[in-house]
C-alpha cells in the first residue's frame, strides 16, 4: 500500500465517518489460543528484536484471499464483533477489554497476537465465528482458519461501547481525550519521511497483550516491529482517564543505515485554517485535526509554529538538545470556527511527547504535505537524532505520549491562540507593490497587561530574504491579551520560502512576555500577486 492509501484509510476512520463502535468486526473471548505458552518479558522481546535485525528482512506478502483483497468499504463496514466475547470480557473486575480487527480492504498483512497471563503468552486463534459479517459479500465459511487479524483496540469501562485506543495499520496507533473523539494517529517509528524517494513505513508484526490486574485501569502492550532498514521491541503501558496516557519503552535495533530516523512521529490533518485558505473551497470555515506545532526546547524556550497547507512540500528542522517536549496541538477548540457537526475538529485530541531521559543532540522535524482533501494525513512531525544510525547499534527511547485537549505542560507566558494572514497594505490607500499582512492573538501569562506599559512587536525573518513593515501592536479586549500585526513584502518574482518569527515584550526590555511565534510564507508566483486596487483609489 503505498502512503496515500493508507493515509486515506486512517483518517475516514479518524474523521468520524463511520461510526467508532460499528466500523470494524473484533474478536471476543474467550478465545482459544494456538500452541503451547511460553514465558515472555520484555528483556525476550528484545533479544528477539535484535537477532532479527541480523538477518535479512522477510518479505511481508499478505496472502489475503482473493475476496478480502477485493471487497469493498461496504463490504469492510458490515463486519462487526460479537461485544459479548472481548478480550478479558469474562473477568468480572477487569477495567479494560481488547477487541480485534478483521483483516480485508486497506488492512490486507496480518499481524500474530498473544494474551500474557501471569508471564505467560499464548498465541490468540482466528475464528470466523467470532465475527458477524452482516449483509457482506464475504463468505465466512470460506476463509482460513489461520488467517490472523489486522489489529486491536482497547475499550475502558468509562464506555464499554467506544473504543479509547486503536493499533491497525503498520505502525499506526491513535487514543482519544476525554471527548472519546478520535483524531491525529501516532506511529511506532518513521524512516525517510519527506524525502525525495519513497517512505519506509516500518510494521508492527507481532503484539502482546498483557491481561490487567483487578480493577487496574493499566494495560501493557508489547510490539515487535519490523522493516526492510530496522527491527524494534516496544512496550506500551496505556492508561485511561483525563484522555489516554501511553508510556513508551522503544529499543531499536538497525539493519543498514538510515538516513532520516524519526523518533516518536505524530501524523496529522490540516486542509483549512484562519491562517491559510488555498483549499478553502469547502462552506466549513476551518478543516483540521491540529492546528500547530508545539515545542519546548532543552533551554527551557517555548515555540509555536501554526501548520499550513502548502503549495508543495515543505520540511523544517528545529535543532534542539534534550528536549523537554514537543507535540501536535489542536488549540482552537470553538465549534463556531469548524461548524462541523459530524466529525466535530473542535473536539479532537492533541498529542504531547514527553521525553523520560536525555535525547542529546537532534531536531524537532516537521512535514507538511500538500493536500486536497481531509481525508489525507498530510503533516508529520517527529525527533530525528543527530547521531549517525548505524547497522549494529542499540538505539533505546523512553517518552510519554499525552492525548488530550490540552498538553499536560505549557509555558507560563502568554500562548499564541490564532494566526490571521491576508493581503497587506494600508486600507483606505493604493497598493503600489505586493504584501502579505500576517496577524498574531496572544493570551494568557501576562496579559490583560498594564495598559501604561508599552507592548512592542519584535519580528525577525530568518535565513530569507524579504522585509517587514507596518509592525503594530495592541491591546485585544476580546480575548484579553494582545494582537500583533504586520507586513511582509517578498522579493521580486521569489517564490523561496520565507522564515519568519516574532514575540512580544515591553519596549526597552528583551524579556519575552510570550511564546515564540515562527512561521514558513511561500510567496506566491509574481503573476498571481493581485494588488485589488478598488477603482476609486
Amino acid at each position: 500500500m503505498n502512503r496515500r492509501d493508507f493515509l486515506k484509510a486512517a483518517s475516514v476512520i479518524s474523521s468520524g465517518f463511520l461510526p467508532v463502535s460499528t466500523v470494524f468486526a473484533a474478536i471476543n473471548g474467550p478465545t482459544e489460543s494456538i500452541g503451547p505458552k511460553k514465558s515472555f518479558d520484555y528483556a525476550w522481546l528484545k533479544g528477539l528484536a535484535k537477532h532479527l535485525s541480523q538477518e535479512d528482512a522477510s518479505p511481508l506478502e499478505s496472502g489475503l484471499p482473493k475476496q478480502l483483497q477485493d471487497m469493498s468499504w461496504d463490504d469492510y463496514q458490515a463486519i462487526t464483533f460479537k461485544p459479548d466475547h472481548a478480550l478479558w470480557a469474562d473477568e468480572e473486575r477487569s477495567n479494560v477489554r481488547a477487541q480485534l480487527f478483521h483483516l480485508g480492504l486497506y488492512f490486507k498483512k496480518p499481524v500474530r497476537l498473544y494474551e500474557i497471563v501471569d508471564g505467560q503468552a499464548k498465541e490468540i486463534a482466528y475464528d470466523p465465528t467470532m465475527f458477524d459479517y452482516g449483509e457482506s459479500d464475504i463468505d465466512a465459511g470460506a476463509l482460513p482458519k489461520d488467517l490472523g487479524f489486522a489489529g486491536f483496540r482497547l475499550h475502558h469501562e468509562s464506555d464499554w461501547k467506544r473504543d479509547v485506543a486503536s493499533f491497525l495499520g503498520a505502525s499506526y496507533f491513535r487514543a482519544v481525550s476525554k471527548s472519546m473523539q478520535y483524531g491525529m494517529s501516532a506511529r511506532g517509528l518513521a524512516i525517510d519521511t519527506g524525502m525525495p524517494r519513497p517512505e519506509e513505513f516500518p510494521r508492527f508484526t507481532r503484539f502482546w497483550l498483557e491481561r490487567p490486574d483487578d480493577d487496574s485501569d493499566l494495560v501493557t502492550v508489547y510490539a515487535l516491529l519490523e522493516s526492510p532498514s530496522v527491527t524494534g521491541a516496544y512496550r506500551f503501558g496505556i492508561t485511561a482517564g483525563d484522555g489516554v496516557v501511553m508510556d513508551v519503552d522503544a529499543a531499536l535495533y538497525p539493519r543498514k543505515p538510515i538516513e532520516r530516523l524519526g523518533i516518536a512521529p505524530l501524523t496529522s490533518m490540516y486542509m483549512v485554517g484562519e491562517n491559510d485558505r488555498q483549499a478553502g473551497w469547502d462552506w466549513r470555515p476551518e478543516i483540521h485535526d491540529s492546528d500547530g506545532l508545539s515545542m519546548h526546547t532543552g533551554d527551557g524556550k517555548w515555540l509555536w509554529r501554526p501548520i499550513a497547507n502548502p503549495p508543495r512540500l515543505r520540511f523544517n528542522a528545529y535543532q534542539d538538545e534534550n528536549p523537554k517536549g514537543f507535540g501536535l496541538i489542536q488549540r482552537d477548540r470553538d465549534f463556531d470556527h469548524y461548524q462541523d457537526d459530524g466529525v466535530f475538529y473542535d473536539q479532537r485530541p492533541s498529542a504531547w511527547i514527553e521525553p523520560k531521559t536525555d535525547w542529546g543532540a537532534g531536531s524537532v522535524q516537521l512535514v507538511e504535505i500538500p493536500t486536497l482533501d481531509e481525508t489525507f494525513d498530510n503533516i508529520v512531525a517527529f525527533w530525528n537524532p543527530k547521531e549517525a544510525i548505524e547497522p549494529g547499534r542499540e538505539l533505546l527511547y523512553g517518552y510519554r505520549i499525552y492525548w488530550r485537549e490540552r498538553p499536560p505542560a505549557e509555558t507560563e507566558l502568554a500562548r499564541c491562540v490564532a494566526t490571521r494572514t491576508g493581503l497587506g497594505g494600508v486600507v483606505g490607500q493604493k497598493r503600489d507593490y505586493f504584501s502579505w499582512r500576517f496577524v498574531v492573538d496572544f493570551r494568557g501569562g501576562p496579559f490583560p497587561f498594564n495598559a501604561d506599559q508599552d507592548i512592542e512587536v519584535v519580528p525577525t525573518i530568518k535565513n530569507s530574504t524579504g522585509r517587514v513593515e507596518i509592525v503594530s501592536a495592541r491591546p485585544l479586549h476580546a480575548i484579553q491579551g494582545y494582537r500583533a500585526m504586520f507586513d511582509v513584502v517578498p522579493p521580486d518574482e521569489s517564490t523561496d520560502h520565507i522564515n519568519l518569527s516574532l514575540y512580544l515584550t515591553v519596549k526597552g526590555n528583551d524579556k519575552p512576555l510570550t511564546e515564540t511565534w515562527m512561521y514558513q510564507w511561500t510567496p506566491p508566483p509574481e503573476d498571481e500577486r493581485e494588488l485589488h486596487n478598488p477603482g476609486h483609489l
